[in-house]
């Protein structure tokens, strides 16, 4: 007998191995490359509003990590959508979440990602990112976010790679890790996030 399986965010039935019924599907807005100070290129799937924030949080405190590799294939298609002639990643990485978060949740959701979308594009995951001691990033203003987090880098090629996270708001995790990356000698780092936050103006 087959489980019945229902969207991740409407419990609408589902055919099995799907995570979102076509109506939700319908209600994401994808959002594509963004600029974030340190990286050489990025790219967010779908904009942290409605449906699409409704889908992070499900992953994110929700526990619903049944929709990661769905996720995660669809930032690998962003990897792969580069143009030609971009050096091809060699590894990918991801931010970590504090020690803190990762104990209370149970998991990291970077990391879970960050595995998935490596596994979709035949490539290594290694962490080469350390979390330093700081304030968390949630519930902060813009303003705050900015000035944080930092991270310490260890065991990281010199090849192009790509550190993955599960949300952009300000871009300064990203910049962050992608600073102590290139610090360690990564040459290029690209970013990619399952959703961004959109600029004031993109705001429906």
């Amino acid at each position: 007998m087959l489980l019945r399986t229902t969207c991740l965010l409407c419990d609408a039935d589902l055919p099995p191995r799907a995570v979102l019924c076509p109506t939700c599907v319908d209600q994401l807005v994808p959002a594509g490359p963004m600029a974030v100070p340190g990286l050489d290129a990025a790219a967010s799937v779908v904009r942290f509003e409605g449906a699409g924030r409704d889908l992070l949080l499900a992953l994110k405190y929700g526990n619903r990590r049944g929709a990661v590799t769905v996720l995660a294939s669809a930032m690998a298609a962003s990897v792969r959508a580069v143009a030609v002639g971009e050096p091809a990643p060699d590894l990918v990485t991801w931010a970590p979440t504090s020690r803190a978060r990762r104990r209370q949740r149970g998991f990291d959701q970077a990391e879970l990602l960050a595995r998935a979308v490596a596994r979709e594009l035949g490539l290594p995951a290694r962490r080469c990112l350390r979390r330093l001691a700081g304030p968390h990033q949630t519930g902060r203003s813009a303003d705050q976010r900015r000035t944080g987090p930092r991270f310490a880098a260890s065991a990281c090629p010199s090849g192009p790679l790509i550190v993955v996270d599960d949300v952009c708001t300000t871009g300064a995790t990203l910049s962050a890790a992608a600073a102590a990356l290139r610090g360690a000698g990564a040459r290029p780092v690209h970013g990619r996030v399952l959703a961004r936050t959109p600029a004031r103006e993109e705001r429906r």
